[in-house]
């Protein structure tokens, strides 16, 4: 043992790095001697100025996010006209808070005195700066109301709706900083609990689930491409280069988005700066790989570190620009989404990939040409110490793994091809059963938070829709209709007209009058949501003008416009990839194999998420927006890797022909592709720490399909598929008709 350390450090001590003044260069260079550092120089002194000033951003996204329900829906919406023409019922939108104290027994008169006084309480408890509770919320009493069973009494703190879009002064929402007061502030009932719970306190624990994103995300996705890095290039350097590249994309990425966000350019959620984070890191990395790999190939070619370079930049651009542009047009494909975070991921997410190719493409090059050398006097290679690639040394064409992969599918082309397309097939039968009809809002959460258990409590004692009435708007003159159609639906628990303050009659707004609708099951339940669609199904036949909104109706009309956006937009993303590849392959048939494997892959990544969601997690359900993100993501990123092994197998076409040209393009770009998609898979693996189910499910569905299409598609069918075609997989262009000899 304490020899082996002693080669190290005898190793170690023989690396030196020279600062730009102690190379070789002579004392009075040439002018385009000097230049050839100097660019590197001031490219690198550039981004450490641009992430000086970008940097703090990252922290400040929270604070131009909008995560107000009511921007979730376009103004066609039957929800979102019933929210407008309901705004003249009441002096201002609620947005409530369930205060519940529950018992194993009747609550005593003392018991429910003093929660009466702690409701009553609620308002002039301090949130921030001297502001309280009661600054936040409408105008109004706070009832309480025992259960029938008297185990349970209710207290509804009506928010005002429009505080959900307001600031404190540390970029906290007051509602979500009042529900935590409120909170630490319940009192101690003994043999009771108290609980807040409702939209308020939702909204609350889902700001919560977030908080913690940039932190939590960054260091889970650091430390695991770190460690595949390290584990890749077997080098101390490289990977901190690497890492150094994606922070900046990333802080980059940050500063642009906080401000289109800021000016009202683009719209900001949570789950979207959780994916900005994740994508930036990933893409980064992924196209830094490609250029090291590229660059290291030209090393052992070329003893100049920037004629290296230069050629590898050259051949790297190529697949990466088109690449991103696969990614960049497939996310801005969702700003055709009616659902506003839907649409606004696309054009947040579209600038971290513009980030991370500037960032790859600029800032890494000159990082990696900066002078220094080796013990040996090799300049420009000490990035790769210990595996320093010498001029002539053999490369992965010809050695290790992959070129057995490669010798392999060349010799059974039918065999490997066949098989790894019924692979995929067979996972793919399982597709059609992934739940993607939509979940309660409480299933939204992995984790047991208080408004989940709070609004559990809710409906042990009192109807299960109390407090989030459903809406129905109808004429007048139908008023009696409407009553009878809605008390005769099933779900509904009560159902009350609003009354006018001054006489205590149906208020009429407009024409109109609005009934208060109670469901018998929770109101972000899917059961109320059939039973509201039940209930709209009625009233048209009531009338036309008889409208429903209200909480659940929301959720209904979400999930309807999802499966909406999912169905119109995953054509035209097929469109735009399909073009782009034919413009980049200069082919037809190539891209049309390319897309029907990735379309396949796809749809066993659908069938293997049904199985694990179902016989393994045990998930509640999904939502409709899931397969649409997971296509997004899979298709435009699954195709990057296709991209690298075609542009490739291409360029060696050209000069060898189609046969040599794939086994040569696989056993090249092997490993650089699997790293890739290892990296990939490993940040998005990492949403996967927050507690929320969506992220989850995305988080499963984009790593398990990046790895598939890294290890079958790419690696096993393309290749397989390719060979077997010939060079018809280039027409029309000319490799079609007339290749080189092989």
């Amino acid at each position: 043992m304490v020899s082996r350390l002693s080669i190290v450090y005898r190793s170690l001590s023989r690396l030196t790095i020279v600062a730009p003044q102690e190379t070789s260069v002579p004392e009075n260079p040439p002018p385009r001697r000097r230049l050839r550092w100097l660019l590197p120089a001031l490219l690198v002194l550039g981004w450490l100025a641009l992430s000086g000033v970008a940097g703090p951003y990252s922290g400040k996204l929270s604070e131009v996010q909008s995560n107000d329900q009511s921007e979730f829906l376009p103004g066609s919406a039957e929800s979102q006209r019933v929210a407008e023409l309901s705004a003249g019922f009441s002096d201002s939108d609620s947005f409530p808070a369930f205060l519940l104290v529950e018992s194993d027994s009747a609550l005593t008169q003392e018991q429910l005195a003093a929660f009466g006084d702690f409701a009553r309480s609620v308002p002039g408890i301090e949130v921030a700066d001297g502001r309280t509770v009661g600054d936040f919320l409408v105008p109004g009493p706070i009832p309480v109301i025992p259960s029938e069973d008297g185990r349970a009494a209710l207290a509804l703190v009506s928010f005002d709706a429009g505080e959900l879009s307001a600031q404190l002064p540390d970029g906290e929402s007051p509602i979500t900083v009042a529900v935590q007061q409120i909170r630490d502030a319940e009192p101690d009932l003994p043999g009771s609990t108290v609980y807040v719970a409702g939209p308020a306190a939702t909204t609350a624990d889902l700001v919560t689930a977030f908080g913690g994103i940039d932190g939590t995300l960054l260091l889970v996705a650091g430390i695991a491409v770190l460690v595949i890095l390290l584990v890749v290039y077997r080098s101390p350097v490289l990977p901190l280069f690497v890492l150094l590249t994606a922070g900046f994309a990333l802080t980059t990425a940050s500063l642009v988005v906080y401000l289109l966000a800021d000016a009202g350019v683009v719209t900001l959620d949570g789950q979207g700066q959780g994916i900005l984070s994740i994508l930036v890191v990933g893409a980064a990395t992924d196209y830094s790989l490609l250029l090291v790999a590229r660059y290291r190939e030209e090393l052992r070619r070329h003893d100049d570190r920037y004629d290296a370079m230069r050629r590898a930049w050259r051949q790297t651009l190529e697949p990466v620009l088109a690449s991103a542009a696969t990614v960049v047009l497939g996310l801005l494909c969702l700003l055709l989404a009616d659902i506003g975070p839907t649409r606004g991921l696309g054009p947040v997410t579209a600038v971290g990939i513009v980030a991370a190719v500037l960032a790859a493409l600029t800032f890494l090059p000159a990082l990696l040409v900066l002078p220094g050398r080796t013990s040996g006097g090799e300049h420009g290679r000490w990035v790769f110490w210990p595996a320093v690639p010498h001029v002539g040394s053999r490369g992965p064409e010809s050695t290790g793994a992959w070129a057995r992969v490669s010798r392999l599918v060349g010799r059974r082309p039918v065999a490997v091809g066949v098989l790894s397309a019924l692979f995929l097939l067979v996972l793919a039968a399982f597709s059609p059963t992934l739940p993607s009809d939509g979940v309660s809002q409480s299933d939204t959460f992995l984790d047991r938070v208080e408004s989940v258990v709070g609004g559990e409590a809710l409906a042990r004692h009192f109807p299960a829709g109390s407090g989030s009435p459903t809406l129905v708007l109808a004429p007048e003159a139908d008023l009696a209709a409407v009553t009878s159609a809605v008390e005769s639906a099933d779900g509904v628990s009560a159902v009350a007209p609003t009354p006018d303050p001054a006489t205590g009659q149906p208020r009429v707004v407009d024409g109109l009058v609005q009934l208060q609708v109670t469901l018998d099951d929770p109101a972000d339940s899917p059961a109320a949501e059939d039973a509201v669609a039940a209930l709209r199904t009625d009233l048209d036949d009531v009338g036309p003008d008889v409208l429903v909104g209200g909480t659940t109706a929301q959720a209904l009309d979400v999930k309807d416009i999802s499966t909406a956006d999912r169905d119109r937009i995953i054509p035209v993303i097929l469109l735009v990839v399909f073009v782009v590849l034919a413009l980049l392959l200069r082919s037809l048939v190539a891209p049309l194999l390319l897309l029907v494997c990735n379309v396949l892959s796809f749809a066993a990544t659908l069938g293997a998420a049904a199985l694990v969601f179902d016989h393994v997690l045990d998930l509640p359900g999904g939502d409709p927006t899931v397969p649409l993100y997971a296509f997004v993501f899979l298709v435009a990123l699954g195709i990057d890797y296709s991209i690298f092994l075609m542009t490739r197998v291409r360029e060696e076409s050209l000069h060898q022909g189609t046969r040599a040209g794939v086994l040569t393009g696989l056993s090249v770009t092997g490993g650089v592709i699997t790293s890739a998609g290892i990296v990939l898979a490993a940040t998005f693996a990492a949403l996967g720490v927050l507690p929320i189910l969506f992220l989850l499910q995305i988080a499963f569905l984009v790593a398990f399909g990046v790895l598939l299409d890294t290890f079958v598609v790419r690696s096993l069918l393309v290749p397989a598929a390719v060979l077997l075609l010939g060079k018809k997989v280039w027409w029309p262009s000319r490799l079609a008709k007339a290749e080189p000899a092989a």
